[in-house]
């Protein structure tokens, strides 16, 4: 058995020998070549068949949605991603990145950078055993503008696909722009402005209006495609002419005034955890960070103004985005000033979440991805009894005057109730709190995430002053602390007469009428009302601001 092979069979047995024979490995789908003399056209020694290795499925249970592998070959990472299934809100159950720098210096040879090219072609064999490793069938692989533009890049591709087995798609860049454009989009339906995704040798445009992409664009700029050792030197003026060359080609630029602009990519995202720590921000979560456009272009002159050595030591930089950050802040300054944004929003969701996104059927589409992500989060957490529609229903009469978007917040968080159900009664509060402020949702600004959290942890037991202020930080006003208070309080008075059964609530009614809250009930349920759930019940009314009331009311 090969080396490789040996050393992931030892961690899964599979009883009946290694899948090492050809006559296994052809029953498997596997592809023999012989991809020696391809391989050392990039100086790399042919690897061990990744499909050597025995499936571990993802996916055990019979009838369930397939895990999904995206491979993202691009100009300066290669990326496995590996999502629990193509659906509404996938989520991440394995996420690997090496910086490989495929296009560094590919302005000036027109070729792959030849360590790179090694560095990446290993990764990906790493990457395919780990799939196979793993049972994942369903692997998506692309390449983006260093493979699509080098010379050699038709070569890589061949000799990564005869190694690891499966095909490898070279995007266009109007094919990346579009489907990075659909990544923002399937995270913010309505986006409005421009999305801007940075790569190592290529940037990607799209217009977004009411999340619809009106007009699209690709880039050869990027910090790795030439010498950008002057950039960071701060001689920037012939790359300051050459990005408004650029810029200028794309004609709808200029007219996409307003709105915001959604930054994709891991320079930006980067970026913007530098802007977190400068700002003594309560998260460090980069995703659907929204700042304002003189913000932004506030702490561009910051790091403009700062020569490499001591740009490396403020907090959150990454070393192994050093050549990438002062190109990324010049560029967010023109996309600023050419646009005329108002804010600057950085989002994760990108290219491979918009791969995902495009293969879905329109009824998924159309679902709302927050609401899809807590349904996730539910079923994978809570307990049988748990009912987060239900419970929206039943609390929302107390909830009258709230908006859209409140009532949105609302019924995501209710869909979260049972979060913490087994976590010991002293800490449930607690850990919802930061379970829900840090978990990976989508769909949610930073601040509804921060109501969320709240109203969940509030549905627990009342939430330490010092706690909310240390983590919610500038994330609420007091009006949004109230309401995330009032929906965790209905939450608990729910649970609380239900021993979280929420059939239970059915013959019962909460109702709002003007100043006074109103808790109706058959007369053989009031067994149910005892000391504590008259307790909550007055407590939900007092932070409503009204009076509270308890009847008995005709079945």
């Amino acid at each position: 058995m090969n080396t490789l092979a040996s050393r992931v069979a030892i961690l899964l047995p599979i009883g009946g020998g290694a899948l090492n024979s050809p006559s296994d490995q052809a029953r498997i789908g596997f592809r023999q070549h012989d991809n020696s003399s391809r391989l050392q056209t990039f100086g790399v020694r042919p690897l061990s068949t990744p499909k050597a290795i025995a499936p571990a499925s993802l996916a055990p249970v019979p009838n369930t949605l397939a895990p999904v592998a995206v491979i993202d070959i691009g100009s300066n990472s290669v990326r496995l991603v590996v999502y629990d299934a193509a659906k509404r809100a996938p989520v991440p159950v394995f996420n690997e990145k090496v910086l490989c720098g495929l296009g560094r210096g590919l302005d000036e040879t027109g070729r792959l950078d030849a360590e790179g090219a090694k560095l990446a072609q290993s990764s990906v064999h790493r990457f395919a055993a780990l799939t196979q490793a793993m049972g994942v069938t369903d692997i998506n692989a692309f390449a983006t503008a260093a493979v699509r533009e080098a010379t050699d890049g038709a070569a890589f591709q061949a000799a990564v696909e005869e190694d690891c087995g499966f095909p490898i798609r070279v995007i266009s860049g109007e094919e990346e722009a579009r489907l990075s454009a659909l990544g923002v989009t399937a995270e913010i339906p309505q986006a409005e402005g421009v999305m801007g995704d940075l790569g190592g040798a290529s940037l990607e445009l799209a217009h977004l209006r009411s999340g619809e992409n009106t007009n699209q664009a690709t880039l050869k700029i990027g910090p790795l495609r030439r010498a950008y050792g002057s950039v960071k030197d701060g001689c920037i003026g012939e790359y300051i002419d050459g990005l408004d060359d650029q810029l200028a080609s794309v004609p709808w630029l200029q007219s996409a005034r307003g709105g915001s602009f959604y930054a994709v990519g891991g320079a930006w995202r980067t970026w913007a955890r530098m802007h977190m720590s400068h700002a003594d921000y309560p998260l460090s979560i980069a995703h659907h960070y929204e700042i304002t456009a003189n913000s932004a272009l506030n702490f561009v002159a910051q790091i403009s103004a700062l020569p490499l050595d001591a740009l490396a030591n403020l907090p959150s930089f990454e070393s192994s985005r050093a050549e990438a950050i002062p190109f990324a802040n010049l560029l967010l300054k023109r996309m600023i000033e050419l646009t005329g944004v108002t804010s600057v929003l950085f989002s994760a969701y990108g290219v491979r979440e918009g791969l995902i996104f495009d293969r879905l059927p329109k009824k998924l589409k159309v679902e709302d991805p927050l609401i899809a992500a807590c349904r996730n989060l539910a079923a994978m957490t809570g307990r049988a009894t748990a009912d987060g529609d239900a419970l929206f229903r039943w609390t929302s009469p107390a909830f009258a005057d709230e908006t859209e978007n409140e009532a949105r917040l609302r019924r995501a968080a209710c869909l979260l109730a049972d979060l913490e159900w087994s976590e010991h009664p002293d800490y449930r509060a607690e850990h919802a709190l930061f379970r829900i402020l840090r978990y990976p949702l989508i769909g949610v600004a930073h601040p509804g995430r921060a109501y969320m959290a709240l109203a969940v942890a509030s549905r627990h037991a009342k939430v330490d002053e010092e706690l909310i202020k240390n983590a919610l930080y500038g994330l609420m006003g007091k009006e949004e602390t109230s309401r995330a208070r009032a929906t965790g309080l209905a939450m608990r008075l729910a649970y609380t007469f239900s021993g979280g059964v929420m059939s239970l609530l059915q013959q019962t009614a909460l109702k709002r009428d003007s100043n006074r809250l109103k808790l109706e009930l058959p007369a053989h349920a009031d067994v149910l009302v005892g000391d504590v759930v008259q307790s909550r019940f007055r407590s939900l009314a007092q932070e409503l601001g009204c009076e509270p009331q308890i009847s008995s009311v005709p079945i």
